[in-house]
């Protein structure tokens, strides 16, 4: 490949002729700073105000889902997720070694072990056929759920990630966990925006969760969001991550063991505003990958694109080389040239804390670890 080409092609499509063009950076063209000024100006800047009710709302529509609670960042989403879907001491959970480190993280959080299970090829996301093969070899349904036959340990959920923000074969992956009688959590943290049938990722596990972060395609400067159709089970996520206290109108008693996971009002102010303009962002974003798709098709590289029957939010693009040199040289040669591309995370049994977990062959997850590079990728303004 001519990397010069490509950087040509970079900096024309971003209008920067010598500037550094990150991977992905927020892009704050709407009410951002009439929201934020307007919470200062309240005072109610920290964890209770009018745009932490109106931000739940708005993820709850954005969602189609019941209930939505806003907490402070997507990796205590998910902990707290987890941990209201039954995870605990001991137990197993599946997810996918090619992620970020927060699934995993968030995992070892409640005390559970994560099993590390292959991911497809066309979406980058865990397998429902690897799930069902490890399943067959050892699961085991007993009365209170799916229990490891060779470690003992009850499976206690099922936490598929939507790399990238292309959704994993969820009605796959939902019958495969319905036989086994595992609940499955969404790590949808890359995904606001994306659909899968018509209906937004996040919205079909037990629970899902969205992340916020600096880099996501819209941005609280942090921030996450729980969300469930289980109206009980969401108020419960309310309570547990603002300190478990119970209503009063000035005594302090706490009947659980809570956490201050609380989004400041000064954030979802910011989020508020963003979220005014997700679609139009969706649309820029899915423009950019066209372009990107005719760019790279032209020069013989393949460009990952959406599975069918799915709608990406193309939060992150990548291409896939045909070996670990070639993306090495394209890793080396554009970051030292001011434009920021990324190689896929390294497998989580790779990392020193997950190294003896348990995982099956992982074919598919190291040959992508091998060949995806991440490109620019933010809305262009």
């Amino acid at each position: 490949m001519d990397i010069n080409s490509f950087l040509q092609f970079v900096r024309k499509t971003f209008n920067k002729e010598s500037d550094f063009i990150p991977l992905h950076e927020p892009r704050f063209i709407g009410n951002e700073k009439e929201y934020v000024n307007d919470a200062i100006d309240s005072t109610f800047v920290s964890s209770v105000g009018e745009y932490v009710d109106e931000f739940e709302k708005k993820i709850q529509t954005i969602s189609i889902t019941q209930k939505a609670v806003a907490v402070v960042n997507g990796t205590n989403a998910l902990q707290v997720a987890l941990r209201l879907a039954g995870v605990g001491k001991g137990d197993e959970v599946i997810t996918q070694a090619l992620t970020f480190v927060a699934t995993a993280n968030a995992i070892k959080y409640n005390f559970a072990e994560p099993v590390f299970l292959d991911v497809d090829l066309d979406t980058m996301g865990l397998s429902p056929t690897a799930v069902e093969n490890f399943l067959e070899e050892y699961g085991d349904i007993r009365g209170d759920g799916c229990y490891n036959k060779k470690t003992g340990n009850k499976i206690a959920a099922c936490m598929p990630m939507h790399t990238f923000g292309f959704p994993v074969h969820l009605d796959e992956l939902l019958k495969v966990c319905d036989t086994w009688k595992i609940p499955v959590i969404e790590d949808a943290a890359e995904s606001l925006g994306s659909l899968y049938n018509g209906r937004p990722t996040g919205s079909f596990g037990k629970l899902g969760v969205y992340s916020f972060n600096g880099n996501k395609i819209v941005t609280a400067g942090g921030g996450g969001a729980i969300i469930t159709n289980d109206v009980e089970l969401g108020n419960f996520a309310k309570h547990l991550t603002t300190t478990a206290k119970k209503n009063h109108p000035y005594e302090y008693y706490h009947d659980h063991l809570g956490y201050n996971f609380r989004m400041p009002n000064l954030n979802a102010a910011l989020i508020c505003a963003q979220l005014e303009q997700l679609d139009s962002f969706v649309d820029n974003k899915r423009e950019l990958a066209n372009q990107y798709e005719l760019y790279f098709n032209d020069k013989g590289i393949k460009f990952r694109t959406e599975a069918p029957g799915t709608r990406a939010n193309y939060w992150l693009m990548c291409v896939e080389f045909d070996n670990r040199d070639g993306r090495d040289i394209f890793l080396k040669e554009t970051n030292e040239k001011g434009v920021m591309t990324r190689p896929i995370w390294q497998l989580m049994y790779k990392l020193p804390m997950y190294e003896n977990c348990l995982r099956d062959e992982q074919k598919n997850a190291e040959y992508l670890e091998d060949r995806i590079v991440n490109i620019p990728s933010s809305v262009r303004v």
